[in-house]
Order: structure tokens, then sequence, then C-alpha cells
């Protein structure tokens, strides 16, 4: 069964050492973490730092780089490093830039600054950034040309972007060295209402199974045995289940009740 992991959208309102223990008390393989730079203080990296130690939990992922428009990388950089300071596998980016050359360029000076850390630069597409669908995100990658380049496939915005769950099973494993997983409604925003789009991604998302998206055919394409981040933003989830813990223990028996009757 794929290792899975303890997203930070599942619990937006709680801290790294919350997350980190939560995902530890649901029985998660291992967890991610959101990384605001502005905010992270050393303390924040000791204090994260101890709990995976005590929890013996993997960090999978930080998040989130945000590429926007001529602004520096200097807090992206940060966050990279301090992805790296923790033992991360895999930093997570997004981009709001029109200009696919730029996130190119941009992308591989993060993979540049990423060597030697033992971490991945992930680019995820979804039609509430400017790299929209499978297509445009495979395209970027292939301009960046760095080895530690890397694509992030979310069921969610594979179904809202339009984009063929066939040619998951066409992309270099290379590239997928963890996916995202959740199920959504059948439902689709507008894509051009972006507050309609967000709240979709943030709060309408649904335990694996009980959605309407074809999960065990995009399962499927996905490279055998891929650690699968459990992004369940859910505000469902987190009304019935305020407590961090609970609500860890709700998400991973759900997925991997899932993934016992889809392997």
């Amino acid at each position: 069964m794929n290792p899975i992991s303890f997203a930070s959208g599942i619990v937006p309102e709680f801290g790294p050492v919350e997350t980190i223990r939560a995902a530890a008390a649901g029985g998660f393989d291992a967890v991610g973490l959101w990384v605001d730079p502005t905010e992270w203080t050393a303390a924040t990296t000791r204090d994260a730092r101890a709990a995976l130690t005590e929890t013996r939990l993997p960090l999978l992922d930080v998040e989130v780089i945000w590429l926007k428009p001529g602004e520096p990388l200097d807090d992206h950089r940060r966050v990279i490093d301090i992805g790296a300071n923790l033992g991360a596998a895999n930093v997570l980016c997004v981009s709001s830039d029109a200009d696919h050359g730029a996130t190119a360029d941009n992308l591989a000076e993060l993979c540049r600054h990423a060597e030697g850390s033992g971490m991945r630069v992930a680019l995820e597409f979804g039609v509430f950034t400017e790299v929209k669908n499978l297509t445009q995100a495979l395209a970027v990658l292939d301009r960046v040309a760095h080895p530690l380049r890397a694509l992030l496939i979310d069921p969610i915005h594979v179904d809202r972007s339009g984009s063929a769950i066939e040619a998951i099973a066409a992309i270099d494993p290379h590239l997928l060295p963890y996916a995202q997983f959740c199920d959504a409604p059948a439902t689709r925003p507008d894509p051009a209402n972006f507050d309609a789009v967000i709240i979709d991604a943030i709060d309408l998302r649904e335990q694996c199974g009980a959605g309407v998206l074809p999960l065990a055919d995009l399962y499927r394409k996905l490279p055998a045995g891929v650690p699968l981040s459990i992004e369940l933003r859910s505000k469902a989830l987190r009304d019935a289940f305020p407590d961090a813990s609970d609500r860890a223990r709700a998400v991973a028996v759900a997925t991997r009740s899932w993934l016992k009757a889809n392997t």
C-alpha cells in the first residue's frame, strides 16, 4: 500500500508542531508542513525538528512557493532552506506568472538552490494558477531541464483543468516523486470565477471514495507505490473534527480503506 502523508492543508488552523503530532496520532507514514517565510523563526525550526524526531515521521514536503511576476526569489529560497534543514523531500511550487518562460527560469534557479539538499522542486498545476493544466506544466518542466524538477499531480486539479488522466501514465516516473490525493464533488466551479475555484479547492474536497472523481483510474496511472500526500482541505471535516488528531484519524481510516479496496 502506498505511504500516505498528512498534508498541512487538512489542519490549516494549526501550526507545524500540532500538524506533526496530529499526523502521528492518525498513524500517517509522513507529514507535510506549511512554511510562511515571513513568520517562520529559528525557534519554529527547532520545535518542528524536535517534533519530527519525537514522532519519527519523515517530512514529505513543505509548501508553498508561489511564483509571482517580478518578485524576488529570496523568500522562496528561504522556504527551501527551511525544508532542507528539516529534511524535507520536496517543496511545492505554483506560479501566477503568465510568462511561462519566466516561470521556468525561476524554477530552474530554485532547483539549483536546492542542489545538495535532497529536495525536489515540484510544480503543481491548476486553474487557479497561470500553469493551468498538465500539458502546460509538462512544457514548463521541459524548459526547466534540471534533474531536481518535478511535477505534482492533484486529482481535483486534474479534473477541474480538464487534463487527460491517460496522459499521466506516459509521464517519466522520475518526474513524479509524490502525488496529492483526495476526492471531490461533481460540480465544477467556473474557471473564470477565482473565488469559486479557491472555495472548491480549500473547502469542498471530500474523502477518497466519497466524491465522484475517477480516482481509481488516476491512481493506476501513477507510479506504483508513490507516496500520496492526502490533500484534504475540507470545511466539513474541520467542522466535524475540531481536534486535529481526531481529524487525522478520520482521514487516515478513510484513505487506507479506499487504498485497500483499490490496490
